[in-house]
C-alpha cells in the first residue's frame, strides 16, 4: 500500500518504509549484487529491489491520473522484479536504463488490460505484426513509414494496418495535463471546446430522450420516424400499416405528452 506523507513523490511511506531511508547504490555495488543474484542470493535480490523503489515511484508519478497509484506501484514493482531477474552484466548498460522500459511496459500493459475497451486476439496479432514491420522499416530506412508503406511491407490492406495501430494505441485521458510552453496548464477536459453542444443543449437532449422513452411504443415509433428520419405521414402509415389519420392522431398525442413532460 502506498501512503503519501507529503504531496511529493520524494517522500512517501510504502508498507512502513520511508523512501528517504532507502539506499542509493553505485554501479559497482549494483554489479556486485547482480553477481550474487545470479548465484541465487535472495537477500541480494531484495536489496536491489529496495534500492530501486524510488525509480518505480518516479515512473508511477509520470502516469499521473491514469490509474490508482497503489495499483500502478505494485505493477511497477512487478516490472522491476522482472528486470532484476532478466538483467545481465554483458548487456553493457546501466541497470536503471534496462529497468525503466520494463517497468513502463508492465504499467502500460496493466492499463490497457484494465480499460473497458477490449481488442480481439486476431486484431492484437495483426497490430504486433504491423509494429514489428514499422520498427524494421525505421531501422533500415531511417524514416518513419506511412501506413501505405507498412501495408506493402507485410502484404495487408491499408485499412487493416490503420485499424490495428489504432486498436493498440495508448488512450488519451480527459484528465491528462495540457502543457503550454513547458508549463503545466489545464487538463485536456477543460481544453476541449464545443460551441454547438453546450451544457444547455446536452441537458435539453437528455430531457428529450427521457420524454420520448416515456411514450407508448406506437407513439414513440411515429415520432422517431417523423422527426428523426424525416418521413411523411403517408410513408409512416405504409411502413407500420395504419391509416394516415391514425398516424396524425398518434403524432399529436405524442407531441402533447412531450410538452406536458417539460
Amino acid at each position: 500500500m502506498l501512503h503519501t506523507e507529503v504531496n511529493t513523490v520524494h517522500k512517501v511511506v510504502i508498507c512502513g518504509v520511508d523512501t528517504n531511508t532507502l539506499p542509493k547504490l553505485g554501479k559497482e555495488q549494483i554489479d556486485a549484487l547482480i553477481v550474487r543474484i545470479k548465484n541465487g542470493d535472495c537477500a541480494a535480490r531484495d536489496e536491489l529491489a529496495k534500492a530501486n523503489i524510488r525509480l518505480v515511484l518516479s515512473i508511477v508519478h509520470r502516469f499521473g491520473n491514469k490509474g490508482n497509484s497503489d495499483d500502478l506501484f505494485q505493477v511497477g514493482m512487478v516490472g522491476l522484479m522482472k528486470a532484476i531477474d532478466n538483467f545481465e552484466s554483458r548487456f553493457n548498460v546501466r541497470f536503471s536504463t534496462y529497468a525503466v522500459p520494463m517497468i513502463i511496459g508492465e504499467i502500460r500493459r496493466f492499463l490497457k488490460d484494465s480499460t473497458g475497451i477490449k481488442v480481439s486476439r486476431s486484431l492484437r496479432d495483426t497490430a504486433y505484426k504491423v509494429l514489428r514491420a514499422k520498427e524494421e522499416i525505421e531501422r533500415t530506412r531511417q524514416t518513419v513509414p506511412t501506413a501505405v508503406e507498412i501495408a506493402e511491407e507485410i502484404d495487408l490492406p491499408v485499412k487493416e494496418v490503420v485499424c490495428a495501430l489504432d486498436a493498440v494505441s495508448e488512450p488519451v485521458y480527459l484528465q491528462e495535463p495540457v502543457y503550454n510552453d513547458g508549463e503545466e496548464g489545464m487538463i485536456l477536459e477543460e481544453q476541449i471546446g464545443d460551441g454547438k453542444n453546450t451544457e444547455e443543449r446536452w441537458t435539453d437532449s437528455i430531457s428529450i430522450s427521457d420524454a420520448i422513452a416515456a411514450l407508448p411504443e406506437k407513439e414513440r415509433k411515429v415520432l422517431v420516424l417523423r422527426y428523426f428520419y424525416g418521413k411523411t405521414q403517408t410513408e409512416i402509415s405504409a411502413q407500420i400499416d395504419i391509416s394516415q389519420a391514425q398516424v396524425s392522431r398518434l403524432e399529436k398525442n405524442a407531441l402533447s405528452k412531450m410538452k406536458a413532460y417539460f
